[in-house]
């Protein structure tokens, strides 16, 4: 649809409705291929898959966790397919027109800190491979330049660049890399889990890693119970689900291209608990083969290829770790920060120049590298936040509107979203309480017990949800306390 006399500061043309719709149930599925398939997605699920203790254990707990993954993106899916607008301009309806820049840079700085993360782990995969040889392996050792090796800092430019380029004309790019993406990692992902069980001459799902390993190696995760208890498969489908928390917010990013609901449901539904959960099956058998031919728990795949005695296999497992990162790289923290910067300027700021910012930010990051240190424990906090967000923001949507929502109003500064001088008072106040019990307390306080924190994100979306609700209506039925 077409926007007339949108309000300057609220409108370009990356933000607004989409017209071109190309993305069919293939390219949403890869959205999902993209966004799994990296390393830090293959560690999360090798070590949740040593939490579980067995294949049945592991089956339920990722199965139900996938499920609750796929309805939850169905719901801002389908809102993204409905309205046409991408996270920030959606969140103007619950936030206020010029309230929402706040979630949007909440999500904005959490996918730079992950931005400059993924690309130090698709690096390091490329450095791994490299090192086989001798005399680079000298120079990694030897050379060093803004705290790290300066062949470290090579590849990690090298791969900072690549993904550059994949955005560079857009989100039809996007599509097209995923689309090439998803299914050659799909393939390479088999081809080393193959590799292993032969090796190991056995195939199985965890019965060759003895109890005690599982012990050692799971006892600093900070979940209650041992391996296959009830405790831990609850923890294990709360963290799997939590996740996903960033792309909650902004898979109406992509979902607004998609041609039709029925596409989106089909592409989500292959994507989210089927894929889900065979790639962590596919992850677990790797992980139990690695261990009974390295006689060691590798959780880090890298680490598994680095042990390769084949440099072209070897070659092969490094590009395809490579590929995956720059996957989830462009799906969860080049896409949405594009966006949310131009959301905030969109008169001096495109698409484009909000992904170069949040492409910059990362590259600035690098010499101090603190998704290394305890800075991750920030941005993690920082991205529990989200929960409240998504929860205000679904509630606003599904039950106040009713999925009636006016588009077009979203764009103009003295329309119905204005609220007070373009921030929502009500939504504000749910989201610093659903913060509050969501992050604060859990992090800076031992008021809350310490199992808390693993199921923070839903207390935040729960919590920040019911707030909103209720504050909304009893605005509409005593107006004296609207805000």
């Amino acid at each position: 649809m077409s926007i007339r006399n949108p309000s300057p500061s609220l409108y370009n043309e990356d933000l607004a409705p989409a017209e071109e719709r190309k993305w069919g149930a293939f390219s949403i599925f890869n959205v999902w291929t993209s966004d799994v398939h990296s390393l830090w997605g293959y560690y999360l699920a090798a070590s949740l898959f040593l939490l579980c203790g067995s294949f049945v254990n592991f089956v339920i707990a990722i199965g139900i966790g996938s499920l609750v993954i796929f309805f939850l993106m169905s719901l801002v899916g389908n809102a993204g397919v409905r309205t046409g607008v991408p996270f920030p301009v959606l969140a103007r309806a619950s936030f206020g027109t010029f309230g929402a820049n706040v979630p949007a840079l909440v999500r904005a700085v959490v996918a730079c800190f992950w931005y400059g993360a993924q690309t130090a782990a698709a690096s390091g995969a490329i450095v791994a491979l490299l090192i086989r040889n001798e005399s680079l392996l000298a120079f990694h050792q030897n050379s060093h330049m803004l705290g790290h090796s300066t062949l470290e800092l090579i590849c990690y430019v090298i791969v900072w660049a690549l993904q550059l380029l994949i955005i560079q004309r857009g989100m039809e790019t996007v599509r097209r890399f995923q689309d090439w993406a998803g299914p050659a990692v799909w393939i390479m992902m088999l081809i080393l889990a193959t590799y292993l069980v032969v090796k190991s001459g056995t195939f199985s799902f965890g019965s060759e890693i003895p109890r005690d390993v599982l012990i050692e190696k799971t006892k600093d995760a900070g979940v209650p119970g041992e391996p296959g208890s009830i405790a831990a498969l609850a923890a294990v489908a709360a963290t799997w689900i939590t996740y996903f928390a960033a792309l909650y917010l902004n898979f109406c990013d992509f979902s607004r291209y998609a041609t039709s609901e029925r596409a989106l449901r089909k592409g989500n539904l292959w994507g989210l608990p089927i894929n889900l959960l065979a790639f962590c099956l596919v992850a677990g058998v790797t992980t139990t083969a690695a261990f009974t031919v390295y006689g060691e728990v590798l959780l880090h795949p890298e680490m598994i290829s680095a042990k390769f005695e084949s440099w072209f296999l070897a070659l092969l497992a490094a590009l395809t770790f490579a590929i995956a990162t720059l996957g989830i790289n462009v799906v969860a923290n080049f896409v949405s920060p594009a966006f949310d910067f131009a959301n905030v300027f969109p008169r001096q700021i495109n698409f484009k120049r909000g992904g170069y910012i949040a492409a910059l930010i990362a590259l600035v990051l690098y010499p101090f590298a603190p998704w290394e240190t305890g800075a991750a424990h920030f941005v993690n906090f920082i991205g529990s936040t989200m929960g409240p967000i998504f929860g205000i923001m679904m509630v606003d949507y599904y039950l106040i509107r009713k999925s009636q929502l006016n588009v077009e109003a979203l764009y103009h500064e003295n329309g119905e979203f204005r609220f007070q001088n373009g921030w929502h008072g009500n939504a504000f106040i749910a989201f610093v309480v659903g913060a509050l019990f969501s992050s604060i307390l859990p992090t800076f306080t031992s008021i809350l017990p310490d199992w808390w924190g693993t199921y923070g994100w839903f207390f935040g979306v729960g919590i920040g949800g019911a707030i909103y609700f209720v504050l909304r209506v009893g605005a509409r039925r005593n107006p004296a306390f609207a805000s």
